[in-house]
């Protein structure tokens, strides 16, 4: 439950108090300060950066507003208002200059690339992307030394950061948002905070934006919107979704909290490492428009030992995981959960297959070998020497696991696969033992879904009606609710920083009661 009025005074007043030191945070924590508040940004993690910092880094840009428009209609899906869509639609269009403004605080390289969505809907040729190339004297692995990922999303939270520092933003580390405090007519005037063990009563006088992430590590919630289960968190374990908790406590509603961005991964075998391993990155493509010309070394089989997906989709770091999600109640269980990444020999050798994108300094991130010997010797991977000995590995009938073999190589020798159409130029035999065979399982990235709210980015109740001092930034209560349009999830956090944090520092000052008041 929220603290109400009743409860004692405040210990420190803000104009401002942004939860959550994402890029979404950050970009909301710089617009109020711009805008004349005076914020105080916390993050629960003792080092900054959340799942952002995580990302590939290139930031979705609109450069043709109509096609882009009817694009994202086709994947934000029917909950999310037209008047929400129109403003992030807006803020996308508006990225280039915003980054080269940024970048005059440390001298940040920005480029701006064209770049096609990922599906064939009308207006997928409307969008690019900005990037930051590179900062004069910024050396990722020096900095940010908890971070494993890509090269160019801690370039652009470090462009975020140096912002926030240019402006005295004052900023804590280990201090999580446990609670909201709410006045009597349920205005949100503050919350309830913890940091290092020591609880203290923030009060504010114009909102609350909560910029925490998901549930990508909450089971409970998970087990609460979702059928498929387990699922693996790949980055970070610090979105619990307490922003969610808080919302929900303050009379939030909540939208598309089914959808993730996920796929499937490896789990290590060491049940301590507490993250799933993604598969290999493989380059992203468009149907009809614009097909990989990659080779995939590997098939996925069922509990069964037949295959049944393509493994190759369009998206697959956003959808892989959903052909995963099947309950047969007839056996009572997930006859693809796991399931089986297979490859031979030449697979093996092709390139790595799996990897680590993590943000976390309480663990040693696990380095994949490149030729995926390390990861046979520690079982993530296991050797079959025949196909009998493979369909013993995944206690499967052997015949079915040969005649899935036999139908997979036979599709590559005829350059079409007619079971599950994977694109011909991805096509790869599994034919040359010794054979490797890993366990895959769901994994998330991030979750989309969360609390409704405004085109204003104001949190709203179960009868779309604004809570008074509430607003949300980022991938809490994201507007990607049917498909996710890669990098997406970047500029929604610029975006809807900027539009919550403009907004709640323009916001009439609450009036805080005097018995709550700090002295």
């Amino acid at each position: 439950m929220p603290v109400t009025t009743s409860t004692p005074p405040f210990d420190e007043v803000w104009d401002v108090l942004v939860v959550g030191f994402g890029f979404a945070g950050g970009a909301s924590a710089i617009a109020a300060h711009d805008a004349g508040a005076r914020v105080l940004l916390i993050e629960k993690m003792p080092d900054p950066g959340g799942i952002s910092i995580c990302a590939g880094g290139g930031i979705r840009t609109i450069v043709e507003r109509v096609g882009a428009r009817a694009y994202l209609r086709e994947t934000v899906g029917p909950d999310v208002p037209d008047d929400v869509l129109d403003a992030v639609a807006a803020g996308m269009a508006e990225l280039e200059p915003y980054f080269r403004d940024l970048a005059t605080v440390n001298g940040a390289e920005i480029a701006i690339h064209r770049r096609i969505a990922n599906y064939p809907f009308t207006g997928n040729d409307a969008f690019g992307t900005v990037e930051v190339l590179s900062i004069p004297g910024f050396d990722a692995r020096t900095e940010y030394p908890q971070v494993r990922g890509r090269l160019r999303g801690p370039n652009v939270f470090k462009l975020v950061h140096d912002n926030v520092r240019a402006r005295g933003i004052e900023t804590r580390l280990n201090t999580a948002a446990e609670r909201l405090i709410l006045g009597p007519d349920g205005e949100v005037l503050g919350a309830v905070v913890r940091s290092n063990g020591r609880v203290t009563r923030i009060g504010t006088r114009r909102g609350v934006i909560l910029a925490s992430g998901g549930f990508e590590a909450a089971p409970d919630l998970q087990r609460k919107y979702w059928q498929i289960r387990p699922v693996l968190p790949v980055a970070m374990r610090g979105n619990t979704g307490d922003g969610i908790r808080m919302a929900q406590a303050a009379g939030a509603d909540l939208w598309h909290m089914w959808h993730f961005h996920g796929s499937y991964g490896f789990r290590h075998t060491d049940p301590a490492y507490p993250y799933g391993l993604r598969v290999k990155k493989l380059p992203d493509w468009t149907p009809q428009l614009q097909e990989p010309d990659v080779r995939m070394s590997w098939i996925v089989l069922d509990r069964q030992g037949r295959r049944f997906m393509n493994e190759y989709q369009p998206y697959i770091q956003d959808t892989g995981h959903r052909p995963l999600d099947q309950y047969d109640a007839q056996s009572q269980r997930f006859p693809r959960i796991p399931a089986f990444l297979v490859v031979d020999e030449d697979g093996r050798k092709l390139y790595p297959l799996g990897q680590t994108v993590i943000n976390d300094r309480s663990v040693e991130p696990y380095e994949w070998s490149d030729d995926n010997l390390k990861e046979v010797g520690n079982g993530i991977l296991k050797r079959a020497d025949s196909i009998e000995d493979l369909a013993a590995l995944i206690d499967a009938d052997p015949a079915a696991v040969a005649e899935s073999l036999a139908r997979w190589n036979a599709s590559v020798a005829a350059g079409k696969d007619g079971d599950h159409n994977r694109p011909a130029g991805s096509l790869f035999p599994v034919k040359n033992p010794p054979f490797y065979v890993g366990e895959l399982w769901p994994v998330v990235s991030n979750t989309q879904g969360g609390p409704a709210h405004d085109s204003r980015q104001r949190v709203l109740n179960a009868h779309g009606e604004p809570i008074p001092g509430l607003y949300e930034a980022g991938e809490l209560g994201s507007i990607w609710g049917f498909l996710y349009l890669g990098a997406g999830n970047l500029a929604e956090c610029f975006v809807t920083g900027q539009i919550a944090g403009k907004d709640a520092a323009a916001r009439q000052a609450a009036a805080l009661p005097s018995e709550l008041t700090a002295a």
